[in-house]
């Protein structure tokens, strides 16, 4: 079906960008003002791009409150290659290989990271930390079949650890941490990917934080990192060059050639937060009127539609759902698409129904799709 106007977008990323972004970066393609060339074009080693790079990094430190401790990176390889990059630096130890052994080949007692498994997500981040060092699942979901998060009670970190990882808000299941849970001292990793620049957060109790900017921030191509100086001091010596978080500090993410256009993104997203949506609490309200509405739905559906996460986990960003039968869920899709309303087949590996209802999709997108689930039920309930 070909469209003469823009459908409503609940893709899980990369998801949908607000419509002022896109139409500024659209007069811009050619020229940028002042530049008299793209950005896709300009040398990342350009006084137009370092101001584009220094604007975009001045804007997450206004939004998230960064004081000077804190790096801001601009990375690529998402969030996956983080997952490596991550227990790189800060699992591994200096003078020992990734199987953890010294230089001449003995078992070396070294340290371990927690990790809390609350979906896909935080699973595939645990597997690529297992290759660099010594882990501890703290909690895994598994027995819930992923549909919550734990109580403070149900962690089972442990004394010594070099860092506590944790995924925020797991896009397949649909479960967020309401809180940011306490580590007991230990430095606290997060992926956060999909909730990024979604809600006020304290920065100040992460040690490190990391997201795709697909989904909240921007365009696909970059992955930003919010990573204290402490931490970051903790990293051995005789990492791969681009998979070192100092050396890409030291270079201010100009190590080599960034996501040029994918860095601008972030600074007309980031702009759009704070001079159009009024900052991060602003942000957070619609988000949650939003969410609201896809759950009322489905909790007044009489069981028609059958929510994944529990009522206390359920994710502000990615609302899933499950009904009786797949053709009916086939039918839903294929009525959906037709009304407009796209991207909204569950992951291929927990099948149902998914709306990624990021900070770009608007009140009325999410009001349409409230409206067809409805109109649906009634139909064929």
């Amino acid at each position: 079906m070909k469209h003469k106007q823009r459908v409503y977008n609940f893709s899980a990323g990369p998801a949908a960008l607000p419509l002022s972004v896109l139409q500024e970066a659209q007069r811009n393609l050619l020229c940028l003002p002042g530049a008299g060339m793209s950005v896709l074009e300009m040398s990342h080693r350009s006084s137009w791009f370092e101001g584009i790079l220094h604007a975009a990094e001045a804007n997450l430190r206004k939004l998230y409150q960064l004081p000077d401790r804190y790096h801001v990176l601009f990375l690529q390889g998402g969030a996956s290659l983080q997952f490596s990059m991550l227990a790189m630096n800060f699992l591994r130890e200096s003078g020992k290989s990734a199987d953890g052994r010294h230089a001449d080949g003995q078992q070396a007692d070294g340290q371990h990271a927690d990790y809390v498994v609350t979906g896909a997500w935080a699973q595939k981040a645990l597997k690529e930390a297992q290759r660099e060092g010594a882990v501890h699942v703290a909690w895994d979901g598994k027995p819930d079949h992923y549909s919550r998060v734990p109580t403070a009670s149900e962690l089972k970190l442990t004394p010594g650890a070099a860092y506590v990882h944790i995924t925020s808000n797991e896009t397949i299941q649909g479960v967020q941490f309401e809180k940011t849970p306490d580590t007991s001292g230990a430095p606290l990793i997060c992926d956060m990917s999909s909730d990024f620049l979604s809600r006020p957060i304290d920065a100040q109790r992460y040690g490190m934080i990391y997201a795709g900017a697909q989904k909240n921030a921007g365009g696909s191509g970059v992955t930003i990192v919010i990573l204290q100086d402490e931490l970051l001091n903790k990293a051995p010596e005789g990492l791969p060059s681009m998979l070192d978080y100092r050396l890409q500090a030291e270079h201010k993410s100009l190590y080599n050639t960034p996501s040029t256009f994918a860095v601008y993104l972030v600074l007309l997203v980031t702009r759009w937060l704070l001079e159009e949506v009024g900052g991060l609490e602003h942000m957070a309200r619609i988000n949650d009127q939003k969410a609201h509405l896809l759950y009322e739905a489905i909790d007044c559906s009489e069981s028609f539609y059958r929510g994944h996460a529990r009522p206390d986990s359920r994710s502000t960003m990615n609302v899933t759902w499950r009904m009786a039968e797949e053709a009916l869920e086939k039918e839903f899709l294929k009525e959906a698409q037709a009304q407009g309303l796209y991207e909204l087949k569950g992951h291929r590996s927990v099948g149902g129904m998914r709306a990624s209802i990021y900070n770009a999709m608007t009140l009325e997108g999410v009001q349409a799709l409230r409206d067809f689930m409805d109109e649906f039920r009634k139909r064929h309930g």
